[in-house]
């Protein structure tokens, strides 16, 4: 069996532990550059606020809605998500933590009450650290989506599934008619793995609900679609084909992009910005443990500025040998803006892709059996360094100086007006209780 533990609305939640003033309150956190609606409370859903909705278009359309808009504080988000993964972590024996605010558990050989220990378990998360959750679980991860799915959506909307599944749905507790017709209640497109292509395929096919899928014969969908689709299908009957990840596979790719606080027309701040991103990618790379042997870097404008001129380019940059060295991966991602910088655009956006990415012991393998100088080794003490004083005293604390000391007084820093204190990781900020 496994459950998934999911943060409800878990941005808007991290904020409204600190200010419980918006509580009951339409609170939405904006993304990067205060654009867009990424995260929203029940409130501001119920207004009709949609997901991705341009902030801008919310303020026009509720103007007396008393909205309030938030910057995105993932310094916050991701201090909370690690408390709450801890505490999570006691309901079973192994978790995979699957996102920021979500964590499978396996419960096999767990002992007792599945039920009540879920319900004990989710109260120790909103008494400890404030965040409401749901808790799904089933006999395969997709069902365990789905009963968290059905956990949240009971609780919110009373009335669209049994109310006893309110907050925690354990499918194992359920008859075979009582998981049918929640299952037939179930949009097909809430099903894990169902996108909008493949929905919109299925519902021309006639299929509706969860339960149309389920009811599929697994060979035929097979044929008809795919293996990927098949698995669903097996999922939905109750047979696990997806096993749990305790740790995740390192990734072939990693990027570092972001749009600008404000458009960038000289060479170097826009330097300082592709050293900045490097160096970020850099530090993703060493904690998969990780070398590159190239550097994409990419540059363009705004594409929705149709009176500006545009101007859109990409380089690959060799490195001389896999490394994941900051210093020698920033050198690359300016040789190759220097040659790509064209002068006369506004730009909006740039980004760093590391690629050709491999573990770390293939290159000291190779230079145990053919040692040719000391940099490598040299490199890699300095980058332990480099990340120890940053993960002690805070990310930034050592940093090349290609990337500016102008701190997010950069005009290419990130705009972030709305953004609130980081109450758990700056003792500047911590919250003070006064009687």
């Amino acid at each position: 069996m496994y459950a998934l533990v999911d943060g409800n609305n878990f941005y808007v939640s991290c904020e409204r532990v600190f200010r419980p003033s918006l509580k009951g309150r339409p609170v939405i956190v904006l993304s990067n550059n205060d654009g867009c609606a990424i995260a929203r409370s029940n409130e501001a859903k119920d207004l009709g606020v949609r997901m991705g909705a341009p902030y801008h278009e919310v303020r026009q359309q509720l103007p007396d809605a008393g909205v309030v808009a938030l910057s995105a504080n993932f310094t916050l988000y991701g201090d909370m998500s690690n408390r709450m993964m801890a505490i999570s972590a006691g309901l079973g024996p192994a978790q995979e933590i699957y996102s920021i605010d979500e964590c499978f558990i396996d419960l096999g050989g767990v002992r007792g009450d599945r039920l009540a220990r879920a319900h004990k378990l989710r109260q120790r998360v909103l008494d400890w650290i404030g965040i409401p959750c749901g808790i799904g679980i089933a006999p395969s991860k997709t069902l365990a989506k789905l009963a968290n799915h059905v956990a949240k959506t009971a609780e919110r909307k009373p009335g669209s599934y049994p109310g006893a599944l309110a907050t925690v749905c354990d499918f194992g507790t359920l008859s075979d008619g009582e998981r049918d017709a929640v299952m037939e209640a179930t949009p097909l497109h809430e099903i894990w793995g169902i996108g909008r292509s493949l929905s919109a395929q299925l519902e021309a096919d006639g299929l509706r609900t969860a339960l149309d899928v389920a009811r599929l014969d697994p060979a035929l969908v097979r044929r008809r679609w795919s293996v990927t689709l098949e698995r669903t299908v097996r999922e939905l009957q109750g047979v696990p084909c997806i096993g749990l990840e305790e740790m995740p596979p390192p990734k072939r790719e990693i990027a570092s992009t972001r749009a600008f606080g404000q458009p960038i027309a000289q060479l170097a701040p826009l330097l300082e910005a592709v050293s900045e991103y490097a160096s970020r990618a850099a530090f993703k790379l060493r904690q998969q443990q990780g070398h590159a042997g190239q550097v994409v870097v990419f540059i363009h404008t705004n594409p929705f500025r149709k009176h500006e001129k545009q101007y859109s380019r990409s380089i690959t940059v060799p490195l001389r040998r896999p490394t994941a060295d900051t210093a020698a991966i920033v050198g690359a991602a300016q040789r190759g803006l220097r040659a790509i910088y064209r002068v006369g655009f506004n730009l909006h956006k740039a980004g760093v892709i590391l690629l050709d990415l491999q573990p770390a012991s293939v290159l000291q393998h190779e230079l145990a059996l053919a040692p040719v100088c000391s940099e490598p080794a040299a490199s890699e003490r300095l980058m332990t360094a480099l990340d120890r004083v940053n993960d002690r005293y805070g990310r930034g604390t050592l940093a090349l100086a290609s990337s500016g000391i102008g701190g997010d007084a950069r005009g290419w820093s990130m705009k972030q007006q709305l953004l609130t204190p980081q109450y758990t990781t700056r003792w500047s900020d911590l919250p003070v209780a006064r009687a």
